[in-house]
């Protein structure tokens, strides 16, 4: 963890007890999670462990069955459509693929937010994009069309239109997923980068465990809905819970099982493991 941040940093986002459900089936087991102000936070999981749900509730695109969160020490489920405007200007969301519109420029993309939620005036706008592509390597991008970026310049793109607004949170979705190492890790030095110079709190969803060990302050893992552990990288990498050390080292679940058992689950016959001979 940073040594500016401490369990008496405030927080940023604290969900309490956060259950969801898909119909009849429930993805969320009453999660209870946190990020502290100046904080990167890491959610890891594999396939269905629900991380993307967790990011979508989070960002209000969803509806929970129960539970509280609170952003910025607002609780979202009490705010009405005005309050809820006002909180989403002061959160930044850089999407997996990036979500540039096509039809317009680099810059005009990265303006949007501001021609949507202020009333500067065009030249104040453009100079504000100007400076935060400044802040993301892309300078002089401006003019350009989105088709005509590389994979990693799209990402640094949308990651200027994320922090135009100078948001207090910031949450990425996979930000490193298809790019190559060196690419990868320059975005990852870009993260680190925006949290020091902006002070603001980042949440990442990323199955990449080389960009989770280089950027979190904290990882939280889930799994089938559940978290598994929340700790420093240090902690989760040195964590004994045998499901953790699976994802880190990219066991599946079927390595693990012994024959019957795995037919068993295909059936859905039941499953009683003989007992072991004594020693």
């Amino acid at each position: 963890m940073s040594p500016e941040l401490s369990e008496d940093t405030p927080l940023a986002i604290e969900v309490t007890d956060l259950v969801t459900h898909y119909g009849e089936r429930q993805i969320l087991n009453g999660i209870d999670f946190d990020v502290r102000e100046g904080e990167i936070m890491v959610i890891m999981g594999g396939s269905g462990s629900g991380k993307s749900t967790l990011m979508r509730h989070l960002l209000s695109l969803e509806q929970a069955t129960s539970g509280t969160k609170k952003l910025l020490s607002q609780d979202v489920n009490k705010l009405d459509i005005k309050g809820r405007t006002e909180l989403s200007k002061k959160i930044g969301v850089a999407f997996q693929s990036g979500a540039l519109f096509s039809s317009m420029t680099v810059g005009e993309n990265i303006m949007l937010p501001l021609a949507e939620h202020t009333k500067l005036d065009k030249q104040t706008q453009q100079i504000m994009a100007r400076m935060k592509l400044e802040v993301v390597d892309l300078a002089g991008f401006e003019d350009l069309m989105p088709s005509e970026l590389s994979g990693g310049m799209i990402k640094r793109a949308a990651m200027a239109r994320a922090i135009i607004m100078d948001p207090r949170i910031l949450f990425c979705d996979e930000p490193s997923a298809g790019l190559d190492p060196v690419v990868a890790s320059a975005l990852d030095d870009l993260i680190l980068k925006l949290r020091d110079a902006m002070q603001m709190s980042i949440v990442v969803v990323t199955h990449e465990l080389d960009s989770a060990f280089k950027i979190a302050d904290r990882i939280t893992v889930l799994d089938r809905g559940d978290i598994l552990a929340c700790g420093t990288v240090e902690e989760i990498r040195s964590s004994s819970n045998e499901r953790i050390q699976n994802i880190l080292n990219r066991r599946t679940e079927e390595e693990l099982l012994d024959g019957d058992e795995y037919l068993a689950r295909l059936t859905g016959a039941d499953y009683e493991p003989e007992e072991s001979a004594p020693l």
